[in-house]
């Protein structure tokens, strides 16, 4: 009997353990946990590629890969700068905060890469071509900005554009995008997109996304119902021209906005993205059945939490990556991990200057860290991220002020500011739209060290500040960090190395690292 009991035993938890395996095996939704919204992809052979959102950030519009649709990596960006006017590049107190570039389209014909995306901060719609995914890009661009749009190659040969909020309207483009068609004028293709998700509408069908599967075209878009969730709608129509008729695809968890895509083994997914809080917005896969000739989103209507494809991998290093600032002779450039709040001012930063070091020199007087020039930065990721910074301030002058901050509307930063000749690690956070001093200590030394914790688990959205005299005993300073998503600057938290001046110019302040870490430290 006790044998048998122990038998039985040892079955439950082999059971048990193989579960446990196989969930680990398994991928998990979200497939990515940081900030990479408005989604579009495409296969090409086996290789996924996926273009994305990062607006206001110099260099912009992102292109990934993947070899299994969870796993993905930075290819190149299909700009250094959108356009070169006061707003991109934060001069004379102008700002393009949750502006810049918006929703891409990405798609492959004849052996060409195209990315499109629209921009109110350029008023145009810009149109990107590459024989490679890793660039060179080049640019067309035309008037006006197409809000939202998505690019179609028809296979008669006839190219597409389709747009606009709630009332969808299509034109034709010249065949190599370098504009509309002449004479031909846009039409109105759906008068109501939003009509399937009822009357009481808060945000119009946007976000179009078309695909042709086995001669049936299926336009993608979201809407928000009055009261309700992000809602994903599909209309079908046999022709492009219609008529189509639209349902609800999906309603479940706000997971909304993408497309199709996919597998070579026949298998289906769509490609969405959720409203996460201060994270941003994180992608997720939803697998897709066919029925009666319309993609059935979910597990009976819901969004499920394990998928059956390879496991995800740790976003550290293909979407962020620690930064020791050491390079080979003559390199002068930075990983595709960095991104600059807003159009840089090149002459002002280096990683030549002083060997393992990134220089921030400054170049102007600044108010606030949100106004000042070359802030460099990188996504958090959820559910924990850590980002911590060594700094050399021995250069700085008066009235200047360097550190680690968290880019956001509500932001918080932690750095040393020179006073009168004397060093202080100051903490800022922003409280009722205010940015506030909460905490001084004055220093004697040059070399600080300073690092961010980020709690997103559970929209938790809470951090915490640090400093450190000798990079090994850990002081929390100031209060804790509130990380709301705010629309003005429709973004993610990001960890931010910055040096600007408030009284003179010419200081320069040294990072000898930047390093990121998917833990926070427990109490």
């Amino acid at each position: 009997m006790k044998s048998k009991l122990l038998g039985i035993i040892t079955i439950i938890i082999l059971f048990w353990g193989n579960e446990n395996f196989a969930q680990k095996q398994s991928a998990v939704n979200p497939i990515i946990h940081a900030d990479v919204p408005d989604l579009s992809m495409i296969r090409v052979g086996d290789t996924y590629y996926m273009s994305s959102t990062t607006m206001h950030m110099s260099p912009g519009l992102p292109i990934m890969s993947s070899k299994d649709l969870v796993n993905w990596k930075l290819e190149s960006y299909c700009y250094d700068k959108l356009v070169e006017n006061d707003a991109m590049s934060l001069n004379n107190g102008q700002n393009t905060y949750g502006k810049g570039s918006w929703a891409s389209c990405i798609r492959y014909q004849n052996g060409l890469f195209y990315v499109s995306t629209f921009a109110a901060t350029s008023g145009k719609t810009h149109i990107f071509t590459s024989k490679n995914i890793k660039g060179p890009w080049e640019e067309k661009t035309f008037k006006p900005a197409y809000h939202d749009h998505t690019i179609f190659f028809d296979e008669d040969g006839k190219v597409y554009m389709i747009y606009g909020v709630g009332r969808l309207k299509i034109l034709e483009l010249k065949s190599d995008l370098s504009g509309p068609v002449e004479d031909v004028e846009e039409k109105v293709l759906i008068e109501n997109a939003s009509a399937p998700a009822g009357d009481k509408i808060m945000l119009g069908a946007e976000g179009s996304q078309l695909f042709k599967i086995k001669g049936k075209y299926y336009l993608f878009n979201i809407c928000w119902p009055r009261g309700g969730m992000r809602t994903v709608i599909i209309h079908r129509a046999d022709k492009i021209s219609g008529p189509w008729e639209g349902k609800v695809g999906l309603q479940d968890l706000g997971v909304a906005q993408g497309g199709l895509i996919d597998m070579p083994d026949g298998r289906w997914f769509a490609y969405l993205f959720r409203d996460n809080g201060g994270v941003g917005r994180i992608p997720y896969l939803v697998p897709v059945e066919w029925k009666d000739g319309w993609p059935v989103l979910g597990e009976n209507g819901k969004v499920p939490m394990t998928l059956n494809l390879p496991a995800n991998k740790n976003l550290i290093p293909n979407l962020v990556n620690s930064d020791e600032f050491s390079r080979k002779k003559g390199e002068k450039a930075l990983p595709l991990v960095w991104q600059w709040n807003h159009n840089p001012d090149n002459n002002l930063w280096s990683i030549t200057a002083r060997k393992g070091f990134l220089r921030l020199k400054t170049g102007r007087i600044d108010t606030s860290f949100v106004s000042a020039k070359n802030t460099l930065t990188q996504r958090t990721i959820g559910p924990e991220s850590t980002g911590s910074i060594s700094l050399d301030v021995s250069n700085m002058k008066d009235g200047d002020f360097a550190g680690l901050g968290l880019l956001q509307k509500n932001y918080g930063v932690v750095g040393v500011k020179i006073e009168h000749g004397t060093k202080s690690i100051i903490m800022v956070s922003t409280k009722a739209s205010k940015a506030v001093e909460i905490e001084k200590v004055q220093i004697p030394q040059n070399t600080v060290f300073f690092k961010a914790e980020c709690n997103f688990k559970d929209r938790a959205d809470i951090a915490h500040f640090f400093y450190s005299l000798d990079g090994k005993s850990w002081i929390k300073i100031g209060d804790p960090l509130k990380m709301p998503y705010t629309l003005p600057h429709f973004m993610g938290y990001r960890f931010s190395l910055f040096n600007y001046a408030t009284k003179e110019v010419d200081g320069f302040a040294d990072f000898d690292y930047f390093r990121i870490e998917d833990k926070i430290s427990k109490e």
